[in-house]
């Protein structure tokens, strides 16, 4: 048995083990002071590998703390919000007392607990990414609220936040992603929808279709609309009123030399040699003094355009165009007058009533004078008037739109 006068220092760990030994044998007798102390130095021995590492990785810890305040690292890269000494497998074998969930703990008391080396200034860290509405500082540490997640607060590699975005700015970030669309024009569409059904019904009634004229009337519609459908291929339009076509049509016809303009609504005497002067074609000649007017306008200008006579076929007392009861002289009248300006006949049949047989009632008429061109049908019927042999259709609502109310006074075209 060792003597008790044994110092520490020549204890071995063989010597402490039998000494220990003997202890529990005989648990009477007290056990030597230099036996606690070797047991401590023994624990000493074991943990010192686990307070080395921890000793060397402080070092460079420190180090990175002081180049933080200095603002980047020698690479040029942003520190670590926290800086951990990296794990080493001695220190975690020699350290039992350090587990992951106290380590967790830590961490998330000082997530929560404001610090200098985290500011409440807005930074490349704390600031939502870039949105439609600009940049949006987040909330300061310990704030109880957070806008951004951040995947480790001890790892020093790239974190990559989660956007958290409110339905209106998703909603613009997904539309700023996307390409756009080509340009959709509901003009040119309905131009090619509309060709499309006079080249059915042309057909049907075992006709050519180009041997049917569309005119587009565009009547209480701007002239971007008239230019749209230029852009489209379409040359030839109505109009009701003179003054409206003059505020359109002659700097188009600088851009599109090829446009041809008919006037299609009543037109009064006052207003005859601005219409020579300006149409390609008047649909509305209904009674001898517009007769005349156009006549002497005709004189002044120099300039003849295609005539047609406006048939009020339904005999509506509201509506312009010369009887049934009086067609026949009046277009003797005019074929004598203008001679091979005078190309056809035009109408505008009731509105509640079938179209058809005033179709026929016209294009009969018209076959009987020898005049080629029989303008009838709009856009709720004109695909009736292809088959009773219409030559022109005139088409303003179905290519358009809708016009308002008040150009509704008059049957639309």
């Amino acid at each position: 048995m060792l003597a008790p006068s044994m110092p520490p220092s020549a204890a071995t760990g063989k010597t402490v083990r039998r000494a220990s030994e003997l202890q529990r044998a005989g648990p009477s007798a007290p056990a030597p002071g230099w036996l606690a102390v070797a047991k401590a130095g023994e624990r000493n021995t074991r943990s010192a590998p686990a307070r080395a590492a921890r000793r060397n990785s402080a070092v460079p810890c420190a180090e990175l703390v002081s180049r933080r305040r200095l603002g980047r690292t020698t690479s040029g890269q942003r520190p670590p919000r926290r800086c951990t000494p990296a794990p080493s497998a001695a220190a975690s074998r020699a350290s039992p007392a350090t587990t992951s969930a106290s380590r967790r703990a830590r961490q998330i008391a000082a997530s929560l607990r404001p610090s200098a080396a985290r500011p409440a200034t807005p930074s490349w860290r704390n600031t939502t990414p870039a949105s439609p509405f600009g940049s949006r500082a987040a909330a300061a540490s310990g704030s109880g609220r957070r806008t951004l997640s951040v995947n480790s607060h001890s790892g020093g590699g790239l974190r990559i936040p989660r956007l958290d975005l409110t339905a209106r700015p998703q909603a613009t970030s997904f539309a700023s992603m996307t390409l756009p669309d080509p340009i959709f024009d509901p003009i040119a569409e309905n131009l090619r929808r509309i060709h499309d059904r006079i080249a059915t019904a042309a057909i049907g009634a075992n006709r050519r279709p180009e041997d049917v004229t569309l005119v587009a009337v565009s009547k209480t519609k701007p002239i971007e609309a008239v230019r749209a459908a230029l852009a489209a291929g379409q040359t030839i339009f109505g109009e009701n009123r003179v003054q409206e076509a003059e505020s359109k049509f002659p700097q188009l016809r600088a851009e599109y030399p090829d446009l041809r303009l008919h006037l299609i609504g009543g037109l009064q005497t006052n207003k005859a040699r601005d219409a020579v002067r300006l149409a390609d074609v008047i649909e509305s000649l209904d009674r001898p003094r517009l007769a005349d007017a156009i006549a002497a306008a005709i004189a002044k200008e120099g300039k003849t355009p295609t005539l047609l006579i406006e048939v009020n076929v339904g005999d509506e007392p509201q509506k312009a165009g010369v009887t049934r009861a009086d067609a026949d002289g009046f277009i003797d009248d005019c074929k004598s007058r203008f001679g091979a300006a005078l190309a056809g006949l035009m109408c505008v049949p009731p509105a509640e009533q079938d179209p058809r047989p005033h179709f026929s009632w016209l294009a009969d008429r018209a076959a009987r004078h020898g005049l080629p061109v029989v303008s009838m049908g709009m856009s709720a019927d004109f695909e009736i008037a292809i088959a009773c042999g219409a030559t022109h259709v005139r088409v303003g609502t179905a290519i358009f739109g809708v016009r308002p109310p008040a150009a509704h006074a008059e049957a639309p075209r």
